[in-house]
């Protein structure tokens, strides 16, 4: 099904891979059954940008992708895995993340310098570098989107997003897949978020541009307030489309800008909603701040809020719990002053309790989507933040991940 956005003539389309790009996915044995590993390919080097956890133990798949892109801030391949980390694995992790950039250079003809390596998974095991290794030689260029699947661990499925829009006339694709479901609280979480365009720009305003939008996207969402080693979202820019090379003063920056940001909110908020254990997607949308930092770091503390995400699973309008999560915050507040809603219906204002209709609240909570409106009341800012609720399957899940 196809949607037009008239305010940034986007077109969202089925999900399709930009000009030049191909792909595959297998299950090499990392997994019982389910695709493991695959790889992303551009048939022209593509300009690249990458943002990566703030975990002081960087797996080093991350790390080496991370040297990779910033030495030239160009790719043709990442070649990914899932089911094993290749995390705190000390010297045979790096020589293992080293060998999967050699093997995909190597079927790929390619030098191992334009090659990138992500892994998730379990945490503190050696690869099978046997089977990574006899997976390499079979992984094939297609168009095939089996390497969405490739790359899940505990998700209950893939998360994908393509756009379209004209650029100087030219028709330009934006699409994008990540994995995440725990371990969700960018600074950047175990997330894995990969975004290809075939429009021209450069690899450095690439990486302004995807920075930015991390910040106001995949860095507002929370599942758990864990954040993983494995983090990362890498962008790939291939310049098929032929547009003249995107700059900030250019007539349709802003049009790739406003498409880009999309498709990187739509993979968050599919992050979010399918947390491990999760029954709903919660969005927080904070108004009256006295700044945007304001008003981001309120919207993401609330929906950080074990107390509001289990409050949320029990389907009670305990709004305790979000004025709680507010005056946790540094932000700056008129505490005399803040509004409450939650799917349409007033709970607090003048941060009093005001009458609701409790049957009203009942069918309001009980929807798959909560949306809490606060208003501070103390500026013109906003704020954004996606998570979920606490159940009693994110428990579950998490204490037999091992097995």
């Amino acid at each position: 099904m196809q949607e037009i956005k008239e305010e940034t003539k986007m077109k969202i389309i089925d999900f399709t891979w930009p000009a030049g790009f191909y792909s595959d996915g297998i299950n090499a044995g990392l997994r019982q059954v389910k695709n493991d590993l695959g790889w992303l390919y551009s048939k022209v080097p593509a300009q690249a940008a990458g943002v990566y956890t703030t975990n002081q133990f960087q797996a080093a798949p991350t790390k080496l992708t991370k040297q990779t892109i910033n030495a030239k801030h160009v790719l043709q391949a990442i070649v990914m895995n899932s089911a094993n980390a290749n995390s705190c694995t000390g010297a045979q992790g790096e020589a293992d993340a080293l060998a999967m950039q050699q093997l995909a250079a190597t079927k790929l003809e390619l030098k191992p310098a334009l090659i990138g390596v992500a892994s998730t998974g379990l945490i503190g095991k050696t690869l099978p570098m046997k089977l990574i290794k006899a997976g390499i030689k079979q992984l094939q260029l297609t168009k095939t989107t089996a390497v969405t699947n490739a790359i899940l661990t505990t998700d209950k499925q893939p998360k994908t997003c393509s756009v379209q829009c004209k650029i100087a006339g030219k028709l330009v694709t934006i699409s994008g897949f990540a994995k995440g479901s725990g371990m969700i609280h960018p600074k950047m979480a175990t997330m894995l978020g990969f975004v290809t365009t075939d429009a021209a720009i450069s690899g450095t305003q690439l990486q302004e541009l995807l920075s930015q939008q991390v910040d106001a996207t995949f860095n507002q969402i929370t599942v758990d307030g864990d954040t993983s080693t494995n983090d990362m979202v890498v962008a790939l820019a291939n310049g098929l489309a032929g547009n003249q090379a995107l700059v900030p003063n250019s007539p349709d920056y802003s049009k790739f800008k406003a498409n880009f940001s999309y498709v990187l909110g739509e993979l968050a908020k599919k992050i979010a909603a399918d947390g491990e254990g999760a029954s709903k997607l919660v969005e927080v949308n904070v108004h009256g701040a006295a700044d945007k930092a304001d008003g981001q770091k309120v919207a993401k503390a609330i929906v950080g809020s074990n107390l509001v995400k289990a409050a949320i699973f029990g389907e009670d309008p305990n709004w305790g719990r979000i004025m709680g999560a507010i005056g946790q915050t540094d932000a700056k507040l008129d505490i005399s002053n803040v509004a409450i809603q939650m799917n349409g219906q007033a709970l607090v204002k003048g941060s009093i309790a005001v009458d609701f209709d409790p049957t009203a609240m009942k069918l309001a909570l009980a929807k798959p989507k909560i949306i809490i409106e606060v208003d501070l009341h103390n500026g013109v800012a906003s704020g954004q933040a996606w998570g979920c609720d606490l159940t009693y399957n994110y428990v579950k899940i998490n204490a037999s991940y091992h097995n």
